[in-house]
């Protein structure tokens, strides 16, 4: 069966482009999001549906999005958009 404290495989190829953590973005930061990029206005922190840390971020082209502080999120240069 293997041993059970032995090296795990990867579960996943490393993305070509980078990525941030939720809980790490700043304001500024271009962040690719439903298919478009979209720069980031302003960042706040609530409760996830399961009591984990969420962060909340405000558009600065106008909505908002909610996602686990554990996510990793597509980041873009600022000539990308």
């Amino acid at each position: 069966m293997g041993n059970a404290f032995g090296p795990y495989p990867t579960r996943r190829e490393p993305l070509d482009v980078p990525t941030k953590r939720a809980a790490l973005i700043t304001p500024g930061d271009l962040i690719g999001y439903e298919g478009e990029w979209r720069i980031v206005r302003e960042t706040s922190t609530a409760r996830g549906p399961l009591g984990g840390l969420a962060i909340v971020v405000t558009w600065e082209e106008g909505g908002m999005a909610r996602f686990p502080a554990g996510d990793e999120l597509l980041l873009g240069e600022p000539d990308s958009v």
